[in-house]
């Protein structure tokens, strides 16, 4: 498996934070209540993790754009992610969890593939291009 450069500590990293967030999203609604715990489902792990192994990986002084590139992919990604959050409370509410969740995943695709074409063409949000 070619990882171009991703080490051990990297997937360490990344399961570590990635992990954490779902165990303590899951403590804090157990114990505090669901809202609690979804705020913290929303923690970016996923982004942190990234974002510290593309800057741990790179070579000096490319660290900087690299991360770069991350963020505005990860600027597209979060906001699909609003999207999906209002699209899975309506379609678990109308059809179920397992249905809901699958609705909602697609509306995400959706969402994150139609924006990130619209800015890559229209040079929406330039900075992000």
């Amino acid at each position: 498996m070619n990882t171009d450069g991703l080490t051990a500590a990297g997937f360490l990293v990344r399961f570590v934070l990635g992990g954490g967030a779902v165990a303590v999203a899951y403590i804090l609604a157990k114990r505090i209540g669901g809202r609690w715990g979804g705020i913290f489902a929303a923690f970016p792990a996923v982004y942190l993790a990234a974002i510290i192994t593309v800057s741990a990986g790179a070579p000096l002084g490319e660290g900087v754009p690299l991360v770069l590139e991350v963020s505005k992919g990860a600027l597209v990604g979060m906001l699909a992610n609003i999207v999906c959050t209002v699209a899975a409370s309506v379609f678990i509410v109308r059809h179920g969890w397992q249905k809901g969740l699958v609705r909602a995943l697609m509306v995400w695709l959706v969402f994150v593939s139609v924006f990130y074409l619209a800015v890559m063409k229209t040079g929406f949000l330039g900075w992000l291009g």
